[in-house]
């Protein structure tokens, strides 16, 4: 069929993203414990510390995710720190996300990194 000036606008009976607006988005999950158990079955370190902070490595060490409540950071605002890595181990970029960013937000985040191991992407 194509449209034409005589073709009279038909709704669809139910709008094609209508099964986004029926959810109940995530809004709040402060624990660590999305993140931890997705870095422990990837085969990271998984160091707790003393004052309820959590630090992993990734298995080649380029990667350090810290889970760090305890900390000056996390008063202003910054409850997760990621950092990666180059080569030569200076740090190429970081991450950080406050209390208010869901930890399965935090886990999505940082499976899309694991799920691409090489430097550049297939576009590059």
């Amino acid at each position: 069929m194509t449209p034409t000036a005589t073709t009279p606008f038909q709704i669809p009976a139910e709008p094609p993203h209508a099964v986004l607006g029926n959810r109940e988005w995530l809004l709040d999950c402060h624990c660590a414990a999305p993140v931890l158990e997705l870095l422990k079955g990837q085969g990271w370190d998984v160091i707790p510390d003393l004052y309820a902070n959590v630090h992993c490595s990734s298995p080649d060490r380029r990667v350090y995710v810290g889970f760090l409540p305890e900390t000056k950071e996390a008063a202003c605002g910054e409850l997760w720190h990621i950092l990666v890595k180059d080569a030569d181990g200076e740090v190429a970029w970081d991450q950080t996300f406050g209390p208010s960013v869901p930890a399965q937000a935090v886990a999505g985040f940082l499976a899309a990194l694991i799920a691409f191991p090489n430097r550049c992407c297939a576009c590059v």
